[in-house]
């Protein structure tokens, strides 16, 4: 389930597989050739009040769209960028670092089994629309690196190298710790790079997405 005007916005020009479209009278008036134009999806006229029965979000919006969740490829981190996220519990983070994904181009992103669930309603509001842009694995992010020993994976930590001396790479696994706690150790000992985004300040930490944003830009750019 996609809420967000212009999530469901971008959804209906890409036409990813969606089912059915429940949106106010505004909303379609507003998109009206967009809606005309979607002649194989479902699309229906519903009141607020009802909206905001079938909305998850405590102030819904004006558009809902029910998607099939698309089918998570196979595993190809040779010669391709990986974002691993290990334990990312937060939906908005989760939401946010797939949209960072999308924004660098990154096209694959394996996150553990204890992360939050990349097709949770606030996850998909945070992605606004990247969702169905980069495919998310669900995969042992420790398995990950065994599996792939050869290809260089750096890893975010408070003491690692300066990401300013890093060269920007073509092929590598990102990995993300959770929110608190960071990356695991048994994921650490596996990772061939440790690297920090310098402090000037007094912060202990940055948040996992912007963390994430930083650590894009600098190794991808």
């Amino acid at each position: 389930m996609a809420e967000g005007d212009k999530i469901v916005q971008e959804l209906l020009q890409d036409r990813p597989d969606v089912k059915a479209v429940y949106a106010t009278r505004d909303w379609l008036l507003d998109h009206r050739e967009l809606a005309e134009s979607a002649v194989d999806i479902d699309i229906q006229e519903v009141e607020p009040a009802v909206l905001k029965q079938l909305s998850s979000l405590s102030t819904p919006n004006r558009a809902l769209a029910l998607v099939n969740i698309p089918k998570a490829p196979a595993l190809q981190p040779e010669g391709n960028i990986t974002l691993a996220l290990e334990t990312i519990q937060d939906p908005g983070n989760m939401g946010t670092i797939i949209r960072i994904a999308d924004w660098f181009g990154i096209r694959q992103i394996v996150c553990s089994p204890d992360s939050a669930d990349a097709f949770n309603a606030k996850t998909i509001q945070a992605t606004m629309g990247s969702i169905m842009r980069v495919p998310v694995i669900v995969h042992g992010i420790a398995e990950l690196l065994d599996k792939y020993p050869k290809i260089p994976s750096y890893a975010a930590t408070l003491h690692g190298d300066n990401i300013i001396h890093t060269k920007t790479i073509r092929e590598g696994i990102i990995l993300i710790g959770n929110e608190s706690r960071g990356l695991s150790e048994e994921v650490l000992r596996r990772s061939s790079h440790h690297i920090t985004i310098p402090r000037n300040g007094q912060a202990e930490s940055l948040n996992a997405a912007v963390a994430a944003g930083i650590i894009c830009g600098r190794l991808l750019i």
